[in-house]
């Protein structure tokens, strides 16, 4: 047989508000209601501030294929934007499927960091009415967590050719 703890002097006082409440069955008194409950709150949280931790740098803002970046100068931009900056390394992802592309890319992308390339050429194609899917994903695996870090700049060679883009990646420090 388990033995029941006795009542503290708080659920004493608990029950017997709630008991005030309820009308005794015919031939039973009500039991004498001590005082009402006196619920103390709980002692206010103590606040502690602890240090402030080392600042970390910012995460780069996100790249946008034909807006110059801060940190790239006007003539550097010029040059990237009107197709004079040759690309060293190029890759076709015309006609190819999403993932196979995606793969790709990102294999191309971490060779081309690898070798100290400074300006690559990634041609996606125009595709068909709005676009093709490889042309509106670029932007969204350039800005992926793994890349976004290297790359400083994306334009297009020439207003007319949406199809490719050339990338100018950061300079390797050593």
């Amino acid at each position: 047989m388990r033995r029941s703890r006795p009542l503290s002097e708080q659920d004493r006082s608990l029950w017997a508000a709630f008991a005030r409440h309820i009308k005794p069955l015919p031939g039973r008194a009500m039991p004498v209601a001590p005082l009402a409950p006196t619920i103390t709150p709980p002692p206010a949280p103590v606040v502690v501030v602890a240090p402030m931790p080392p600042s970390r740098p910012a995460p780069p803002a996100p790249v946008a294929i034909g807006a110059q970046p801060a940190g790239l100068d006007a003539r550097r931009w010029k040059e990237l934007r009107r197709g004079r900056l040759r690309p060293e390394r190029t890759l076709d992802l015309h006609g190819r499927f999403a993932q196979e592309a995606h793969g790709a890319f990102h294999a191309f992308m971490a060779g081309a960091m690898a070798d100290g390339l400074r300006c690559v050429c990634i041609i996606t194609g125009k595709g068909s009415g709005e676009g093709g899917v490889l042309r509106r994903e670029l932007p969204h695996w350039l800005n992926g967590p793994g890349l976004r870090g290297h790359v400083l700049a994306v334009a297009h060679p020439h207003r007319a050719n949406t199809g490719s883009v050339h990338i100018l990646l950061r300079r390797v420090r050593v």
